[in-house]
């Protein structure tokens, strides 16, 4: 289901700098990750189920590549 960028609320870190960040929003069917120096090019879209594995990964560094 394509969504309109007008009706979803991009949220970008207040870590992030001036360029190269990412936005993230909430889907009627997931969450969507956008470049923000691209708004209307490719968004990938997460299940609910595997975002929060994912931000928990990230939470517990599992998600850390292998030193």
């Amino acid at each position: 289901m394509a969504e309109s960028s007008e009706a979803l609320v991009w949220r970008k870190s207040s870590a992030c700098g001036t360029t190269s960040c990412l936005e993230v929003a909430c889907g009627a069917d997931g969450i969507l990750v956008r470049d923000s120096d691209d708004p209307d090019g490719v968004r990938l879209r997460f299940g609910t189920a595997d975002w929060r594995a994912f931000l928990a990964g990230l939470r517990t560094e599992t998600l850390l590549p292998p030193s």
